[in-house]
């Protein structure tokens, strides 16, 4: 599935974006905008419930926002991450099980993002990467139809980081497809990491290792993954653990 539909917003005294990610969107919005009263009509518009279901798909956001008597139709596009940056970027998720985790959770790491940045890999819009279109007679850009429909994306975002990650450009079901191959494939087949490790003074002895073999619990796979990937991700780190208690190095 390419694109994903949203039910239209209720009528809300007051609303804002939440989280950090969706309060940078609507920066970018504002700071691409000529009036910063345009904006705040923006949001008026938005809290109105005047705009309809939202449809997002890559690269572009789409709504019928009315206005009086009058359907307009109206557009916000921004720039999608070609598959080079997406390739950076999957490998910097595949990287940290935690990154894969709190996304699964709604949460996008600050550290993920700003990891991506140096890899060349813009997630957030910037100045000028919000694009809207609408069939109003407005020149403003944005014009208050698209300004509310930008507004509203912030808050589906707070909900769903994945939405943003479609706008670049990939559904969630293939993004996670495509992690889940990275962590089934290579794991097994890094070359070990040698730790060296420097002597500091005397220390104490090291604790006995358990000489049990061990458990590894029953876990529920988020969406996207096979619960045997999960529990071979567990045995590898345990296993990597001992490793690194016995002699200093990551062994397998």
């Amino acid at each position: 599935m390419t694109a994903r539909g949203f039910a239209a917003f209720p009528k809300v005294t007051r609303r804002v974006a939440a989280t950090w990610w969706g309060k940078a969107w609507v920066k970018a919005l504002s700071d691409t905008a000529l009036d910063s009263g345009l904006i705040r009509l923006g949001r008026r518009y938005a809290h109105a419930g005047v705009v309809g279901p939202i449809t997002v798909s890559p690269g572009r956001l789409h709504a019928q926002v009315h206005d009086d008597d009058t359907v307009y139709s109206t557009t916000v596009s921004l720039p999608m991450l070609t598959e080079v940056q997406w390739g950076r970027f999957l490998d910097r998720v595949a990287e940290h099980a935690g990154h894969i985790a709190a996304l699964l959770d709604n949460d996008m790491p600050r550290d993920l993002v700003l990891a991506a940045e140096e890899s060349g890999v813009d997630l957030l819009p910037g100045i000028g990467d919000l694009e809207p279109d609408c069939d109003c007679d407005g020149w403003e850009l944005p014009c208050r139809h698209a300004a509310a429909l930008a507004l509203q994306v912030g808050w589906l975002l707070d909900a769903d980081p994945f939405v943003l990650l479609l706008l670049k450009g990939k559904p969630e079901q293939e993004l996670l497809d495509a992690l889940r191959r990275r962590v089934a494939g290579p794991v097994g087949t890094r070359t070990p990491v040698v730790v060296s490790v420097e002597p500091a003074g005397q220390l104490p002895p090291r604790p006995a290792l358990p000489t049990t073999t061990p458990v590894v619990l029953a876990v529920e796979p988020p969406p996207g993954f096979e619960a045997a990937d999960i529990v071979a991700l567990m045995e590898i780190a345990a296993s990597r653990a001992r490793a690194l208690l016995r002699s200093g190095t990551l062994e397998g």
